[in-house]
């Protein structure tokens, strides 16, 4: 009944469609009374619409996000899409078209709800400025900054783009702790911790007409080095200290390559090129009665190769075909040693190859007025061989077929219902040992022989538009799991038990989720907006080590989140409150359980824009000084054994911050 009024409140208001058929486009024009810089700014705007910026997972099919540029995405995987569309100007943007269950001639990436932000012809030059501060509770001030440019060569377009700053780890911090032994004892602890991060980046990209089609070239090197630092005072007469030292390194490089060209007045072929080279080393150092360190050297590489040809029989059907190549390398080398004796690691040394390709075809249909079918049928086959300490050779192939169909039920109304078979990517760092010597986690070894998890996943979803930037989008997901990958076991060549990602079996998951967004001008507030997302999850597996029914490791129950903003003086001031919900995650290896729980992160803010091209941003981080709660039960041997365990309590607190920044744009 509440969806069915609604509508009928909204049918003279929702915007007009667009362009291309069964998308809903927003013009530029829809976002001016916020003022917004760049096109994420505007993503951000669009009523019912959640932004997804893609995964890391091996190839480029998979690791799509919801947000296409002029049709195609970017031919990049490093480079984060939120930092693609902060670097293209609002002032580039024509408009924003929001495609809902499928449109012919559009890609949906396997979502069921994509936006495509369409560029204006042309443009002049553009340069931005910014620089930022965040000082923290314990006296640490991190300064940032950023440099962007774009503009036009002829019929070139080109972007360039860094950033250099440094950041908190606001899951650290000092704070209360106990420890409970075995038999009851009870020790006070006090924790004193600090993480941060130092990184940059440069990225570039170029676009120009050739050969009767359309070349676009992109680059990007990212390098960052996080240091966290623990210290323990473990009882109070005569006190122990414990220290942990993590550093984590990274160092990215990609090269990529996106070839359009028309073949006629309705097909199109779309090459892509991508190479990636990554290094991971991390050393985590232990300090109590021993000293513990681990050392760890990681490089993978990742080359693909993808080929599409799109063809457009009518407004109402397109079909595309394409295939894809990949080949993904990992080289890694690991070290544990206890007082400097070296510890046989399971997976400590590990050279891997991936020889990974899929074809697929895809079809959008809009059989009726109000009716729209998104279907493909994706076949994927991979051989992957392990050398050094696992040697091993097996070969992988999967069908995956998709179906989505949306129904518009009334204009402001659309039902969609989704069936899809999905099948996960085998992640290397699961290949490899791993630890954090500066948590009772410890050391995890490696495991090169997983299957990749794979599910039924069957989709309803009803979204009602209202109040003319209103939106209230219910989605429930069934997912039925095959090989669900968690932790499990393994034995040592000495005998020595450790934890490692394994598969488990079968199991389900089920998802409710409401995203909202309500204009609030109707209630009195002019220019407010609430918006916000909530999903439940339930799952449901066997324990390995226990043989009992359980969640999934490291799966959220509840995520939430919040935002108010009040838009004043015609776009010049902004304020608001961001809450990110807090939320709880459990691990369970198998002499182990380890709970985080992360409190609500409150966020006030408040943005001024004097001139349309200068920007001025305060924020309040962590104004509830919210902390990080970590509850670790370690069991002498495996948790099916007899036994009370032993219980490491603590709190970290990082206290609040304040960020300022200052935005200018020249052009």
């Amino acid at each position: 009944m509440l969806f069915y009024v609604l509508a009928q409140a909204a049918v003279a208001a929702a915007p007009a469609a667009g362009p291309q058929q069964g998308a809903i486009t927003y013009p530029a024009s829809f976002f001016a009374p916020y003022s917004p810089a760049n096109a994420m700014e505007m993503v951000d705007r669009i009523p019912g619409f959640t932004f997804d910026s893609g995964s890391n997972a091996r190839g480029y099919e998979g690791s799509a996000g919801n947000v296409l540029i002029d049709g195609a995405r970017p031919a990049t995987k490093t480079d984060d899409l939120e930092q693609i569309l902060r670097r293209l100007p609002a002032g580039a943007v024509e408009r924003i078209d929001i495609v809902r269950g499928g449109a012919p001639g559009i890609d949906m990436q396997g979502k069921t709800v994509i936006a495509n932000v369409v560029k204006k012809a042309g443009g002049g030059a553009r340069l931005l400025v910014a620089a930022s501060q965040n000082h923290t509770k314990d006296g640490r001030t991190l300064l940032a900054s950023r440099v962007e440019a774009s503009g036009s060569l002829g019929q070139a377009r080109w972007e360039l783009g860094s950033f250099f700053g440094k950041g908190q780890d606001d899951g650290f911090g000092d704070g209360p702790g106990q420890r409970i032994d075995r038999n009851g004892a009870v020790t006070p602890v006090r924790v004193r911790g600090e993480g941060d991060s130092l990184q940059g980046y440069v990225t570039g990209a170029f676009e120009t007409p050739l050969a009767g089609g359309k070349l676009k070239l992109n680059g990007r090197y990212y390098k960052d080095k996080y240091k966290g630092e623990e210290t323990d005072i473990v009882g109070v007469t005569a006190p122990l200290t414990e220290v942990g030292i993590d550093v984590f390194r990274r160092e990215d490089s990609e090269i990529g390559a996106n070839y359009t060209r028309a073949l006629g007045a309705r097909t199109t072929l779309e090459l892509v090129a991508l190479r990636t080279d990554r290094e991971r080393p991390i050393l985590s150092v232990f300090f109590d009665a021993d000293r513990s360190v681990f050392d760890l050297s990681r490089e993978s590489s990742e080359t693909i190769g993808r080929a599409v040809a799109k063809h457009r029989f009518s407004d109402r059907l397109s079909f595309e075909v394409g295939a894809e190549t990949a080949i993904n390398e990992l080289n890694s080398e690991t070290r544990l040693t206890v007082n400097g004796a070296a510890i046989p690691l399971p997976a400590g040394s590990v050279q891997v190859e991936e020889d990974r390709s899929e074809v697929f075809l895809k079809s959008a249909w809009r059989p009726a007025a109000g009716w729209t079918v998104d279907a493909s049928v994706r076949l994927e086959r991979s051989k992957l061989e392990s050398d050094g300490d696992v040697v091993l050779e097996k070969t992988l192939s999967y069908v995956k077929p998709r179906v989505a169909v949306a129904w518009d039920v009334l204009p402001s109304t659309q039902v969609r219902v989704r069936l899809e078979r999905e099948v996960g990517q085998l992640n290397f760092d699961d290949f490899v040992a791993n630890a954090s010597l500066n948590s009772d986690a410890g050391v995890s070894a490696g495991n090169p022989d997983l299957d990749p998890g794979q599910a039924w996943v069957a989709e309803a979803a009803v979204e009602q538009r209202f109040w003319d930037k209103g939106s209230l989008t219910l989605t429930f997901r069934h997912y039925e799991l095959k090989d669900a990958v968690d932790r499990g076991p393994v034995t040592a060549s000495d005998g020595s038990i450790f934890d490692r990602p394994a598969n488990i079996g079968d199991g389900t998951k089920d998802e409710l989720a409401l995203e909202y967004n309500v204009p609030l001008d109707r209630v009195g507030l002019k220019g407010a907006t609430l918006r916000g997302d909530v999903t439940r999850r339930w799952t449901d597996v066997t324990d390995p080590t226990t043989r009992t029914s359980r969640e999934i490791s490291e799966l959220h129950p509840v995520d939430w989140n919040l935002n108010f903003t009040q838009d004043l003086a015609a776009g010049k001031l902004s304020w608001g409150v961001n809450a990110f919900g807090g939320w709880r995650e459990t691990s369970y290896r198998y002499n182990l359980i380890q709970t985080t729980k992360l409190r609500t992160f409150v966020q006030p803010f408040v943005e001024w824009r004097p001139q349309p091209d200068l920007n001025i941003r305060f924020e309040l981080e962590n104004a509830t000084a919210r902390g990080l709660h970590r509850t670790v039960y370690a069991y002498a041997a495996p948790r099916n054994a007899p036994g009370a365990p032993a219980i490491d309590d603590r709190l970290y607190e990082s206290g609040r911050s304040l960020y300022f920044r200052v935005r200018k744009t020249f052009g």
